[in-house]
């Protein structure tokens, strides 16, 4: 795959996402660019935003292995990641794979589920394998893990440690319809729901072919410069407890090249960067007088306006 014929597999994934969700253009970009390059999102938003849609229907549209786990307080960790179980016949353990053997995993309300069982995610989102009992098992390619939470029903939930949201590379909200956006999505869901007759347009070769395409996409070193810039921005200012880790830095670095994938560009801009890096870096700062998403990410910007952007021949290697 080249890249004029990815930027074509892309605008038919994207289309076809588009048959089922509503007005949310810029989502669907972050949710390609989180699945190319090597990513997971956090989906938080009220319920009914169409969360769980999109995850249907991005899974229907590469023709991928879809599983959707309910996380609740009584959730096990051999629930997710599976377990050994004694099979007297032939006096041996058979492994039962659980859900998250597959590509796209829908990690429903997170947050219900205690830290123990959060905690049988972290190796798979971060390694690509689970271990049950000793023993290594590498997950599909790709593999890719949209979770869920409800930012307002806070009853009965647990935090997510930051060591999980650090593994998020972007944390993601759906926002409410317009009028007319939802007019549109009444018609269209009037008879009969979109997605029963939607059938893929690419499949999951084509994204692991995506994903080998970044390697080619050059980045200025000043543009590097630019990333670790912020991010230190975030780690010295006096108002944060906690800055932005090197795996942030990394994943702004990998989504910067994805976006400008899906923009048929073979070089990174700092338009990307500006872009992608509240998206990337809000989840993962604590800061002192600022606790909800909303003023993080208007810290973040206030940070990123004041660090002066590179000006080069960006595409010159």
């Amino acid at each position: 795959m080249n890249f004029s014929e990815a930027q074509i597999k892309i605008n038919e994934i994207k289309n076809n996402i588009k048959k089922e969700i509503v007005g949310k253009d810029d989502i669907i970009d972050l949710l390609m660019i989180g699945l190319i390059a090597d990513g997971h999102i956090l989906l938080e938003d009220l319920p009914g935003t169409g969360k769980t849609t999109l995850a249907k229907t991005l899974a229907v549209t590469i023709d991928a292995e879809f599983s959707r786990i309910q996380f609740t307080p009584d959730l096990l960790p051999s629930d997710i990641v599976g377990l050994n179980i004694y099979n007297r016949q032939t006096e041996k353990f058979n492994f039962i794979p659980g859900p998250i053997m597959t590509n796209i995993l829908l990690a429903d309300e997170i947050n219900r589920a205690t830290p123990r069982t959060q905690s049988a995610l972290l190796e798979a989102m971060q390694e690509r394998q689970v271990t049950v009992d000793g023993e290594s098992r590498k997950l599909e390619s790709p593999f890719f893990v949209i979770a869920t939470q409800n930012p307002v029903e806070t009853a009965g939930t647990f935090p997510l440690p930051e060591a999980e949201l650090d593994r998020f590379m972007m944390m993601l909200s759906l926002g409410a319809m317009s009028v007319d956006e939802e007019v549109k999505m009444l018609q269209r869901f009037e008879k009969n729901d979109p997605i029963k007759e939607l059938s893929a347009v690419a499949s999951k070769e084509d994204i692991i072919e995506m994903r080998k395409l970044l390697d080619d996409i050059f980045i200025h070193e000043d543009l590097i410069r630019y990333i670790s810039r912020i991010a230190d921005a975030t780690r010295a200012d006096s108002g944060t407890y906690m800055g932005v880790s090197p795996r942030g830095s990394i994943a702004l670095l990998k989504a910067s090249k994805a976006k400008a994938l899906l923009e048929g560009r073979d070089y990174v801009l700092p338009d990307d960067i500006k872009a992608l890096a509240v998206h990337v870096f809000a989840h993962r700062i604590i800061c002192i007088n600022r606790k909800d998403k909303a003023s993080k990410e208007q810290f973040l910007e206030m940070l990123i306006n004041e660090i002066e952007v590179p000006s080069e021949e960006f595409n010159v290697r």
